[in-house]
Parts: structure tokens; sequence; C-alpha cells
């Protein structure tokens, strides 16, 4: 767990998949997970908790925000439409996914390049390890990461999700 100030997170823009900008800011009075996702993972199914999770407690201020990423082998490569129509045929994605972005290297975007900077259960920070990596963002700024195996039901990111909603 980490703590995060607003300014930290909140005001770094990122694209919307038609082109616009946001920020957490826009999702500031709820509790967040941001994950980069991918459409020919081993991980992929993790589609099916994501969406799980947003049906469950977006009624209580709770939102999944995923952000495509082709830089593990490639597993992304479509283009945003086709990434879209995906989620939403086959995994009935009503989550908001993003624009795609890196998240490592020089050319991460500025939200991952913040997010990378929070510790895991383990105290470990550092690079996105694989498709699939977790950040539970509280309403206050506290910031919670999950490796990549971690499945977005698992215990401890549904107690995090649970100790944080606003309402």
């Amino acid at each position: 767990m980490t703590e995060a100030t607003t300014t930290d997170l909140r005001d770094i823009p990122f694209q919307t998949a038609d082109g616009g900008s946001a920020t957490l800011a826009d999702y500031a009075d709820q509790v967040v997970l941001v994950v980069n996702v991918a459409s020919r993972c081993g991980l992929t199914p993790q589609y099916e908790q994501l969406e799980q999770l947003q049906r469950a407690y977006a009624d209580r201020g709770f939102t999944v925000l995923g952000f495509p990423c082709n830089q593990f082998m490639g597993q992304e490569p479509g283009s945003m439409d086709e990434i879209l129509e995906y989620c939403s045929t086959t995994w009935g994605v009503s989550f908001p996914v993003f624009d795609k972005v890196k998240v490592n290297g020089g050319k991460a975007a500025p939200l991952y390049k913040a997010l990378k900077k929070a510790d895991d259960a383990e105290g470990n920070r550092g690079p996105i390890q694989w498709n699939f990596e977790k950040f539970v963002i509280a309403p206050g700024g506290e910031l919670h990461r999950f490796r990549p195996k971690t499945k977005p039901d698992d215990p401890a990111i549904v107690a995090v999700i649970e100790a944080n909603l606003p309402r």
C-alpha cells in the first residue's frame, strides 16, 4: 500500500478511446481499479472478473479503468475499434477502456510512470510485470498494487474495494 497525494495521480491526463482527454480527477469520488489489459494473453479471462466487479460495485462508487497495452509479446495488436468490439462482444465489458498505452520504458504513459512508484504487497515497486497488473486507488488517494496473476476477484482486492467504497 502506498499513500499517493491527489496531485500525484489525479491530475495526470490520459487519452480516451475516442481521442478525448481524461484524468483520475474525473473519478475522484470513486474507488478506481486501473488495469493494463490485452486480448491475446493467457490472463485475458480476467476480463470476466473485472466486469463482475464493475457490475457488483458500480452503483456504490467503483469503476474499472482499462488501458490496452501491446508491450508484452504483442498481445494487444488491434486497433482501438477492434479492441473495443472484442471487449464488448467477448466479455460484455461495460467499464471504460481507454486508448492504448505503454506501461514501461521511456515512452510509458505518465499515469503508469506514477503508478509504478507504488509498492506491491511484498514491498516491491518498479516496472509493470505483465498484462493485467492492477492498481486500486481509493477516493482519498490510497494506492494498492496487485501483480498480474492476482485475479480481480481475489479476496485482497475485494477487501480493499469494499473498505473504500464511498456509498
